[in-house]
């Protein structure tokens, strides 16, 4: 069964730090190119960073570049959001996706991050 389990997600103060896992089951995950998404409310789902399937290239949405860095272990079929600087505008609920050449992706169920003071 193909699962996609985030984790990490919490409170933290603006100019906090977090790191967000998403551990998968059930497809082969080195060859998936994974990213993360982020949703707030009220407003539409978007794309925060994303890495190939060999972890080898990497993109960031402009809000988060410098801040945030992307990484994943094949091995332990994981990958993570590493959050520094965190801003209020930085809250939302943060989703994983798996995607395999834009024919077939999948989702987990995603993590509140929310940036208060």
């Amino acid at each position: 069964q193909v699962q996609l389990v985030e984790s990490g997600g919490g409170l933290v103060q603006p100019g906090g730090s977090l790191r967000l896992s998403c551990a998968a089951f059930g497809f082969t995950f080195s060859s998936y190119a994974m990213s993360w998404y982020r949703q707030a409310p009220g407003k539409e789902r978007e794309l925060v960073a994303r890495i190939t399937s060999s972890g080898g290239r990497t993109k960031y949405a402009d809000s988060v570049k410098g801040r945030f860095t992307i990484s994943r272990d094949n091995f332990k079929n994981t990958v993570y959001l590493q959050m520094n600087s965190l801003k209020p505008e930085d809250t939302a609920v943060y989703y994983c996706n798996a995607d395999f050449i834009g024919t077939v992706d999948y989702w987990g169920q995603g993590t509140q991050v929310t940036v208060s003071s």
